[in-house]
């Protein structure tokens, strides 16, 4: 058993009188942390799976008295995929309110919807976390930094999920698995999708611009659809945890690009899926791009599991010059460059620094990326 950061985080946040809310993409391990969490509490918890359909009708339109006799004794109550109950946040605001001594957990696998459904009914009643695919730090508590820094090249090659680790030689046929029938249905179920083969070009745009800027006007050309499609489609992507954004940093310089966005993917395994190359690092030409999106995905769950408060950035000007990657912590600007292959040390850009002569640089490499990530 992989050990999940978010639980001990979870638990610390019980009793609080306030849901604990966990999303996160499908199959990132959340049914499995929350059947801990059920097995580690002192009384017996009652789970409800709205993957079944009778178990989605005993939360949907009830009044508190149906759902005082649902809960009955039990003292923890966890919804699995609540995003599938209709109107859940009435349901859930009712329990927090009307019943006594009950601790609510409430997962869903599509970020979009179930924050649709229980933002506003749950204002100032939820703590909210978001689940990853399993990180660097967590399997370094698994077993150690040494077998993980062994496992390097097939993280980058085959990303963090759950059964892709635990299904070593089988992980191509997880990763088809997990975008053709979890990636892709999660998308294609909302009503604003009207042309799932545009989202298809468009994630297979993204996979091959790693590392680059993105222009929407470019993609809408290169996948024969429009700007605002486009940018919709990116929207909705990024809320279902597909990819996510990185803005460019733009302080003080005229020349800075401001309103420039790179585009990630949360994990490399699902990213190489989509194109369908799996080949090994010394045969492949984008192995630079693949280390940039492994760091930075790995960064993000560390500074989100750490509650390490940050605003993140890349920073290019319109002469090219550029840092990979920004953090602004309270003011103070730390900068990153990423360097896959063996290289003189690097520098940072003079035309930043001499702008933001407090910011501090770092290089990281394959000898030193473990304290950048865990």
């Amino acid at each position: 058993m992989i050990i999940r950061i978010l639980e001990n985080t979870i638990k610390a946040h019980l009793g609080s009188k306030k849901a604990v809310i966990l999303i996160g993409p499908r199959q990132v391990g959340k049914t499995t942390l929350l059947e801990r969490l059920a097995k580690s509490h002192i009384k017996k918890a009652l789970i409800i799976n709205c993957d079944e359909p009778d178990m989605r009708s005993l939360l949907q339109n009830k009044t508190s008295s149906e759902l005082k006799t649902l809960i009955g004794p039990h003292e923890l109550v966890i919804i699995d995929e609540a995003q599938r109950v209709k109107n859940i946040g009435i349901s859930l605001k009712l329990i927090i309110d009307q019943i006594e001594n009950v601790q609510l957990i409430v997962s869903g696998s599509s970020a979009l919807e179930l924050a649709n459904e229980i933002n506003e009914p749950l204002t100032g009643r939820k703590w909210e976390f978001i689940m990853y695919p399993l990180s660097f730090q967590e399997m370094i508590g698994h077993h150690s930094a040494l077998e993980e820094k062994r496992q390097l090249s097939n993280r980058l090659i085959f990303g963090m999920y759950p059964d892709v680790i635990n299904n070593p030689g089988r992980e191509k046929e997880v990763l088809k698995n997990l975008t053709d029938s979890y990636l892709y249905k999660d998308l294609f179920s909302f009503r604003d999708v009207r042309k799932p083969e545009v989202i298809e070009k468009i994630l297979q745009s993204l996979s091959l611009q790693i590392g680059s800027e993105v222009s929407y006007n470019e993609l809408a050309d290169l996948v024969k659809s429009d700007p605002m499609t486009v940018s919709r489609y990116i929207d909705l992507l990024e809320k279902t945890m597909v990819v996510y954004r990185l803005p460019s940093f733009s302080r003080n310089l005229r020349n800075e690009l401001k309103k420039s966005r790179k585009i990630y993917f949360y994990d490399n395994g699902i990213r190489n899926a989509i194109i369908a190359n799996f080949q090994p690092l010394d045969l492949r030409k984008d192995t630079g791009a693949l280390w940039e999106n492994f760091l930075l995905s790995e960064r993000l769950k560390f500074v989100q599991y750490n509650n390490i408060w940050c605003n993140r950035f890349f920073w290019r000007t319109k002469q090219q010059q550029e840092i990979d990657y920004i953090e602004d912590r309270d003011g103070r600007l730390f900068t990153f460059e990423f360097k896959w292959g063996k290289t003189k040390t690097a520098k940072p850009s003079v035309t930043f620094t001499k702008a933001y002569p407090e910011s501090e640089f770092s290089v990281i490499t394959p000898d030193n990326y473990q304290t950048f990530i865990s």
